[in-house]
C-alpha cells in the first residue's frame, strides 16, 4: 500500500508547502468544495474535526486507490469560532479581538487509506497576540497578509512580530500539524520517500 499515491484535498498553499518542508510532495491537489459555517452551537475543535473529515470525504471518492489527506484550521478565541478574514473589516475585527490575549489554533486532520481505513486527530495550539496598537493593525490590514486568512492573521508572515509565545505546533497554527500528520499516514501504511 505504500506505493499508493497521496491526494491533498486543500486549496491552501500553506498546506502544500508545509508537506513539501518534510519531504512529502503529493502525487495530487484536489481542493474540495465543502460549507465550511460552522453548526448551531458547534464548538471550535469539534468543528474543525468536522471540517477535516468533509473535505477527505469529498475528494475520496474521486481518488480511488489514493491516500487522501485533509485538514481545517479555526482560530477561536474562547468557544468563539473566528471567520476567514475576505475583507479588511473583517479583519480588523479578528485582529482587535485577539490584542492582548490568548487564542487557541485548533487544526482538524483527516486521512483515508485506499482501503477506506481512516485516522483523524485534533490538533490545539495557544497563541498569545501582543497588545497591538491602532497603527499596527492599520499598517497589517495595508499589507494584505490577513486575506483569506483564519482570524485574520498569518503566523507565518508580518503577524510573526505580534505573536511573543505559543505553546504547541508552530505548524499547526500555518495550517497542517506535521508531526500528527506524518503519524497518521504511516499508521495508515504510507511510507514518505519510500515510493
Amino acid at each position: 500500500m505504500s506505493g499508493a499515491p497521496l491526494v491533498l484535498a486543500s486549496a491552501s498553499p500553506r498546506r502544500l508547502a508545509l508537506l513539501r518542508q518534510i519531504g512529502i510532495e503529493p502525487d495530487a491537489v484536489d481542493a474540495p468544495d465543502v460549507d465550511e459555517t460552522p453548526l448551531a452551537g458547534e464548538l471550535p475543535g469539534p468543528h474543525a474535526r468536522r471540517l477535516a473529515r468533509a473535505k477527505a470525504d469529498a475528494v475520496s471518492g474521486r481518488h480511488s486507490g489514493a491516500f487522501v489527506l485533509a485538514a481545517d484550521t479555526v482560530v477561536a478565541r474562547g468557544r468563539r469560532i473566528l471567520p476567514k478574514a475576505e475583507d479588511a473589516e473583517t479583519a480588523r475585527a479578528c485582529l482587535a479581538l485577539l490584542s492582548g490575549a490568548r487564542h487557541r489554533v485548533y487544526g482538524g486532520l483527516a486521512v483515508i487509506a485506499p482501503d477506506g481505513r481512516r485516522a483523524c486527530r485534533l490538533v490545539q495550539t495557544m497563541v498569545q497576540m501582543k497588545r497591538l496598537t491602532v497603527a499596527e493593525i492599520d499598517a497589517y490590514i495595508a499589507a494584505g497578509d490577513w486575506q483569506g486568512k483564519a482570524g485574520g492573521y498569518a503566523i507565518q508572515g508580518r503577524a510573526a512580530g505580534f505573536v511573543p509565545a505559543i505553546n504547541g505546533s508552530y505548524a499547526n497554527v500555518v495550517g497542517l500539524p506535521l508531526a500528527e500528520t506524518v503519524a497518521a499516514l504511516t499508521g495508515l501504511g504510507f511510507r514518505p520517500g519510500g515510493r
